[in-house]
């Protein structure tokens, strides 16, 4: 953790806003809730996850009218964040001033959503047996693999960070 931050860890809670359960991931230093989205297998091909939310007057999710952001936890707590600093450890993401993780916990979180989007890319690209940048003769499709990942791997990973994030 840095030094110079000092962190609250508050209680975990599940909620649920428009269809979908969310995890409260902690509150920025204006008070504003971050909530992730559950995962979801989406159109039968892809899975939708590490989507983190606020909502209008900052209620409570599941009496929201409606979401007041959404944004990537890879891009906006994680990776390249705060003037190209590099965050390895969501915990330490300048954008939370509580979490419901301990720094710890903040590590393991930090990997699984590393390894979700890794698999995820790993699917999609063996799905289709490309990168999807150009066309080539060369194709390495392997449909059994992708479908493996999307049925086994990436659900572990999933039940894994919901695991951490919700109340016990």
């Amino acid at each position: 953790m840095n030094t110079q931050t000092v962190k609250t860890v508050i209680d975990k809670k599940k909620s649920h806003a428009f269809g979908k359960d969310v995890y409260l991931l902690g509150a920025d230093a204006e008070g504003i809730f971050y909530w992730l989205e559950a995962p979801s297998w989406d159109c039968d091909w892809y899975w939708g996850f590490g989507y983190v939310e606020t909502y209008k007057r900052n209620v409570n999710p599941s009496v929201a009218k409606d979401i007041d952001g959404h944004e990537h936890i890879d891009s906006s707590f994680t990776g390249k964040v705060n003037g190209g600093k590099y965050i390895h450890n969501i915990f330490d993401s300048p954008r939370f001033a509580s979490t419901t993780f301990t720094e710890k916990e903040g590590w393991e979180l930090s990997e699984l959503f590393k390894q979700f989007y890794f698999l995820k890319d790993a699917a999609a690209n063996f799905g289709r047996g490309s990168c999807h940048i150009s066309s080539t003769s060369f194709k390495w499709e392997d449909k059994d693999l992708a479908h493996k990942i999307n049925q086994q791997l990436i659900p572990k990973v999933t039940a894994r960070i919901i695991e951490i994030l919700s109340p016990h």
